[in-house]
């Protein structure tokens, strides 16, 4: 089966696929799980690579849903990374089983490598027990040591028996570390059947000299801690942190790995910035040693202070625990996070305080809800926080003028995209997508009058009342401007999803109460940063409220992620007229994609901004040159055209002449007032004879007042 995926041309192989390592799309009627849906609180338990000899280049592919461009890395000879000098460095030597430190100096004398813990008698010994040379399982020839893990020493080994394939070997920190013995023979017995393009490949499990060994694909590449590393030394020792789209679209690589884990009832647990790494042009999840079955209430915990959740300890890991540690890592990632082990543990400096989190207020509620103390106010899985993280990345991308926009799983497009209304109407707003999932999906679908009267009408013969029956109830009350009955239907849905806040806020938008209405969207924006139409409600309950500045934000980012949200352009442009940016007003209207049916009125906005107090003939030419190529009926052009001529000859003042262009884009050189004023008849006399009656006449006689004295 191929990759349906828009970019990728790679195969579903175990349910995943073999290129972009994501699940299959879903067709439509495909009985799933619905994204749109919360269902409910989280549970709190809830190929080998041939040996080289030298370095090679990798092809260049773009991550994170094939919206940013990654460079590769070039993968060198693996013996490259073997470590000159195999020591763990004092500071890093803690006793295994008290966790005091060991192993420190004395004044002049060097802390010692092995010895007992003074506090509590334990032995530890942090050398390297394998040398280079030696054969393990009379299969793997170490070479040497490569790094120091939670779990003891690595080392890279050549496996004789298969290609002289390199190898990891991941031993254990002490062989009298009953704990960690238990752990290394519990990844043998269920990580062996990992099998995902994004995961390190576990081999085999050997045993020598009383100490047991996990044999691993090599994977070579940087981790994204030696890539931050790497960035600091090229700013001067000064910490450089990663772009956010960036750091997004590495997560993005990883996420699938977590989705397979979290599927087989899998927890990683120990994700960091140290135990991914860029591979070539793929991001591979690396350390499996901290991995546990969900439902295995007896099992060690691994994690690392200022990654791991809040509640492992007391209730274990679970998926909500996993994407915690990713939420942390993006926060290490894009800001220079001091005090995030110690201080900020389990909690996020203000917004305030990084101008990454100023600049992307998506990214930070993305933060902020991976983050949560509370498991089950974190997102539902990692499928979910894909699609949100998508969404921000999208957000963050449009900064650079270009949209990269994507139909929404959750919302319908905008209800009306004429843009003809000067007000903002919260009836034109996105609406909800109906869960798949529910009972009665089949029957609402089937629904297709628009008649509030007859909707609750048709709404009495549905098979059940389920959750989503009763919202399409709510929303066809407040249509209908039942306010009081739709209030008491929504006082009886016991749900938390986050759509009977949408439908909350939506009542008090139709009822005026705009700060209460604000506060209910705000809070769907937390649960989904990754969603539009979230913003674009809070853009217009603060326009509403007068709050210009705060909705022209929101109908900024908006429109500028996806120009089909036609009606945030207007009221971007509506913000920016407030505040007398007439350039900006007309930026704003030319967002709207020509392709739009809301395309024509935009321009007419456009044309109006720019004549509407305009000072200068630069405005009023350029409005001439968007009339010459605007394509709408005669009568509508000619009052748009007089709208300009009147300008014009307020502008012209004492002047003898103006630019000719404000007649019209092809015209050169100069005019003098009785030319404006023989254009603005001419208009008057088009819109006449399109109009009937008392409009009829108003209109000849503004011809007639326009005509300039002549001497016949």
């Amino acid at each position: 089966m191929r990759c349906e995926r828009p970019g990728c041309d790679g195969t579903i192989d175990d349910g995943y696929c073999d290129t972009c390592g994501l699940a299959p799309l879903l067709r439509p009627g495909t009985a799933a799980s619905s994204p749109s849906a919360r269902t409910g609180p989280l549970s709190t338990r809830s190929a080998g690579s041939g040996r080289t000899t030298g370095s090679r280049t990798a092809s260049r592919r773009r991550f994170g849903g094939g919206l940013v461009d990654v460079a590769p890395i070039v993968q060198a000879d693996p013996a490259t990374a073997i470590m000159a000098n195999a020591e763990i460095a004092e500071d890093k030597r803690y006793c295994a089983k008290c966790k005091n430190p060991v192993g420190r100096s004395r004044g002049d004398r060097p802390g010692r490598p092995s010895g007992f813990c003074p506090a509590c008698g334990e032995p530890f010994n942090f050398t390297p027990k394998l040398v280079k040379g030696d054969l393990i399982g009379g299969q793997y020839e170490v070479v040497g040591a490569l790094a120091h893990g939670g779990l003891g020493w690595i080392y890279l080994a050549v496996d004789r028996n298969v290609s002289d394939r390199w190898v990891v070997l991941k031993g254990l920190l002490n062989s009298d570390d009953e704990d960690a013995l238990a752990a290394a023979v519990a990844e043998r017995r269920f990580l062996a059947q990992v099998e995902h393009p994004n995961i390190v490949k576990i081999y085999n499990f050997v045993e020598h000299d009383g100490a047991g060994y996990i044999v691993m694909e090599f994977v070579g590449g940087k981790s994204l801690k030696t890539i931050l590393k790497d960035r600091m030394t090229a700013n001067g020792g000064r910490i450089d942190p990663l772009p956010v789209d960036q750091a997004l679209a590495y997560m993005l690589e990883i996420m699938p790995a977590f989705g397979y884990l979290h599927d087989r009832g899998l927890i990683f647990c120990d994700f960091k910035p140290d135990n991914v790494i860029q591979s070539g042009d793929q991001m591979r999840l690396i350390d499996l040693g901290a991995v546990v079955r969900v439902d295995d209430l007896d099992a060690d915990i691994y994690g690392t202070p200022g990654y791991q959740a809040p509640e492992m300890a007391a209730e274990g890991p679970s998926i909500a625990s996993d994407l915690f540690t990713i939420g942390r890592t993006l926060a290490v990632l894009t800001t220079d996070f001091r005090g995030y082990q110690s201080t900020f543990s389990d909690s996020l400096p203000a917004r305030t305080e990084f101008d990454v989190y100023e600049r992307f207020e998506s990214f930070y509620r993305l933060l902020l809800r991976a983050t949560r103390k509370e498991a089950a106010a974190r997102f539902v899985d990692a499928a979910e926080m894909t699609e949100q993280m998508l969404g921000v990345l999208r957000q963050v991308l449009a900064t650079d003028g270009t949209p990269r926009p994507a139909p929404s799983r959750l919302f319908t497009g905008e209800l009306r995209t004429d843009l003809k209304s000067d007000i903002p109407r919260w009836q034109d707003l996105p609406t909800p997508l109906i869960d798949l999932t529910d009972e009665a999906a089949a029957f609402l679908a089937s629904v297709t009058v628009t008649d509030p009267a007859e909707v609750l009408t048709l709404l009495r013969t549905a098979p059940a009342q389920t959750f989503e029956v009763r919202l399409r109830e709510l929303r066809a009350r407040i249509d209908q401007g039942q306010f009081d009955e739709a209030a008491r239907t929504l006082r009886a849905i016991d749900n938390a999803d986050w759509r009977v806040a949408w439908y909350d806020g939506l009542l008090a938008l139709a009822t005026g109460r705009y700060d209460d209405a604000r506060q209910r969207f705000d809070a769907v924006y937390s649960a989904l940063p990754g969603e539009l139409a979230p913003q674009l409600a809070l853009g217009l309950c603060l326009e509403l409220a007068g709050a210009h500045q705060a909705a022209a934000g929101y109908y900024d980012v908006v429109s500028r992620t996806d120009p089909a949200y036609t009606t945030a352009a207007a009221g971007l442009a509506r913000c920016r007229l407030h505040a007398g940016d007439r350039s900006g007003a007309v930026e704003a209207y030319n967002r709207v994609p020509g392709t739009s049916s809301a395309y024509r009125s935009s321009q007419v906005g456009a044309i109006r901004a720019l004549v509407q107090g305009a000072t200068d003939h630069d405005s009023l030419s350029a409005a001439a040159a968007l009339l010459d190529r605007l394509e709408i009926e005669a009568a509508q052009l000619a009052a748009l055209r007089a709208e300009l001529l009147e300008e014009a000859l307020r502008g012209i003042g004492g002047r003898d002449t103006i630019p000719a262009t404000v007649l019209g884009a092809t015209r050169v050189g100069q005019v003098r007032e009785r030319d404006v004023r023989f254009a603005l008849e001419s208009a008057y006399r088009e819109m006449a004879q399109a109009a009937h009656g008392p409009e009829k006449i108003r209109l000849v006689d503004l011809a007639n007042a326009s005509r300039p004295r002549t001497r016949t």
